[in-house]
């Protein structure tokens, strides 16, 4: 049996950064005060001249990465996702957002998955906030191959983007092979009776949930949507033409995130029943992750029985 590799996506994101900055002389990295946390420390340590820390001003940081996007530059700008999509939402909506400047929004501890520091700092509005904001690009990767890849294409982008990373580890779901478009998703594994279209974290529960039903003679197709926005459409209509009913699931509110998403895409093209696995319109709470992830329902037991349910409405 194959050793199963587990690491946090927001480590990825400060090792792919410390790879840019080896390679392209334009990069420039902010941080809140949180360089420990959101990983971008490695970068700091190995480009310290390419590194600015803006201390615990979000907002403020977000202006100051729009003033060097505008002379030039492409700015990775970083903090928790509670902070760089909530607090700082005005500067990103109106400075980055509205002129469509080349920063890169690193989000680290989003989700209930932050675990002991509460619903205060766990962030399941964040994706619903940038889907919001015109022409703003949404990254979620599954595992660290996904999230480097990530990184790597938001810097070959151009105009904002936002990458959502997390702190808790996870298994790592694809091998060196794997190749990450913006704006695709990808077809892990087929099925006839029912489609499970998961991002982030929630995509290697997807898989395990597939192999759930599979003992009791189901067949899931799972959908890997790394990119919430722009929505992979095609993908979602040939997955409702495929198996007439669709389970989404996210580390994120039901409201706003990759299930609405999908919903706006199916209903205006190919109406089937979806039913979506999220957290349920409520607030987290302080608690171990793994454990809290359990509670909310966010694993493969809770996406099997939804699958399940959906079954019936077909």
């Amino acid at each position: 049996m194959s050793e199963i590799i587990k690491t946090a996506t927001r480590d990825a994101y400060g090792k792919a950064l410390v790879e840019l900055g080896e390679t392209d002389k334009k990069i420039i990295v902010l941080d809140a005060d949180l360089a420990a946390a959101t990983k971008t420390g490695m970068f700091k340590k190995a480009h310290p001249e390419k590194f600015v820390d803006c201390g615990i001003a979000e907002a403020n940081m977000m202006g100051v990465a729009a003033g060097l996007a505008s002379s030039g530059y492409t700015v990775f700008a970083s903090s928790f996702a509670m902070f760089a999509a909530g607090r700082a939402f005005e500067q990103v909506r109106n400075s980055i957002g509205y002129p469509h400047l080349n920063v890169k929004i690193g989000a680290t501890h989003a989700g209930i998955s932050v675990g002991e520091d509460g619903a205060s700092h766990q962030c399941c509005e964040d994706i619903g906030l940038m889907r919001t904001i015109p022409g703003m690009v949404i990254l979620n990767p599954a595992d660290d191959v996904e999230a480097r890849l990530c990184v790597l294409a938001a810097a070959e982008h151009e105009g904002p983007v936002y990458m959502r990373f997390g702190r808790l580890a996870v298994p790592r779901v694809f091998d060196e092979n794997y190749k990450f478009e913006i704006g695709k998703g990808s077809v892990l594994k087929e099925g006839a009776d029912v489609t499970i279209i998961a991002t982030g974290l929630m995509v290697n529960e997807a898989l395990t949930a597939a192999e759930k039903l599979a003992d009791e003679g189901i067949s899931a197709r799972v959908v890997n949507m790394a990119t919430i926005k722009p929505i992979d459409r095609d993908i979602i209509i040939d997955s409702a033409k495929k198996t007439g009913v669709i389970v989404t699931a996210e580390e994120h509110n039901i409201i706003g995130g990759l299930g609405s998403a999908v919903t706006e895409v199916v209903c205006e093209t190919v109406p089937v029943p979806v039913l979506r696995v999220g957290v349920n319109d409520t607030f987290g709470k302080s608690g171990p992750a793994v454990q809290l992830l359990h509670e909310f329902g966010l694993d493969a037991d809770n996406i099997a029985s939804k699958a399940k349910e959906a079954l019936k409405l077909k």
